[in-house]
């Protein structure tokens, strides 16, 4: 029943993503979100778009917009796709109001 994090439909978050020991291929549900930068750099017209997976190099900052709502019985996750990560703690749920 744990909610980590709370964002309004339709508004759109920067979020800031680490993972600086290896690589971390990061997943939000629900929605796409478009990647400005990752491992320190913009990210070049070939990576750019709408993604729901990023593989995250050190830090990758993402735009992230959800424009359906979920509450607490029906959170959105967002973890890291390497199933021993998720494991140890790297997942959290989203509610949308």
């Amino acid at each position: 029943d744990r909610i980590d994090t709370e964002m309004r439909r339709g508004e759109t978050e920067r979020w800031i993503v680490s993972g600086r020991e290896m690589q971390h291929p990061f997943h939000v549900h629900a929605t796409h979100f478009t990647v400005l930068r990752n491992g320190g750099r913009d990210v070049d017209f070939a990576r750019t778009g709408l993604k729901d997976t990023v593989l995250v190099e050190g830090e990758a900052e993402i735009l992230v917009r959800i424009d359906r709502t979920a509450d607490a019985s029906a959170a959105f996750m967002y973890h890291c796709h390497i199933l021993e990560h998720e494991d140890a703690g790297m997942m959290a749920a989203l509610v949308v109001a």
